[in-house]
């Protein structure tokens, strides 16, 4: 698992001197006024974007840009799906034609950059210009147009 969280520490110590100050032909001149500001210490987190299924920090894969995507109509809640578990509109799982089941793809859409991470438990659409049908929550988590029914979207698949 490959983590990238780094931390950067900047500490700065800025000295100001004003008037005359060091040796000057061998003699000591005072120093009328000194002003010592130190820095605040800056730490510099980078961390990627925690999705709503997977609590941790994945590598993802592109899969595909430009994909159609859709979403589950209310009537399959509670069907069996390919997989045999039970379907249910508020997880976030998705419907795809290749993906194994199981797998874990980020779906992002490519209109406001929005994404979401779902697990692949069905198969279709069965629609052949679609791609990717996801439940109607993680849909409308990423939708910029809630009364849409499709989207275009990128598909990145999940590395162990």
């Amino acid at each position: 698992m490959k983590k990238s969280i780094t931390l950067f520490f900047l500490l700065a110590t800025i000295t100001l001197v004003s008037g005359q100050s060091s040796v000057i032909n061998k003699q000591k001149v005072p120093v009328t006024k000194d002003s010592i500001k130190k820095a605040k210490v800056v730490i510099e987190i980078q961390e990627k974007k925690i999705d709503s299924l997977v609590a941790v920090l994945e590598v993802f894969k592109p899969y595909k840009k430009q994909a159609h995507a859709s979403y589950y109509a209310d009537k399959f809640t509670g069907k069996k799906t390919s997989s045999g578990s039970r379907f249910d509109n508020n997880k976030y799982t998705a419907a795809h034609k290749k993906l194994p089941f199981g797998t874990k793809v980020r779906v992002t859409n490519e209109v406001n950059g929005k994404s979401v991470v779902v697990e692949v438990t069905d198969r279709g659409p069965f629609v052949k210009s679609r791609e990717i049908d996801l439940s109607k929550r993680a849909f409308m988590e990423i939708a910029s147009n809630k009364g849409s029914g499709g989207m275009l979207v990128t598909i990145e698949v999940m590395v162990d």
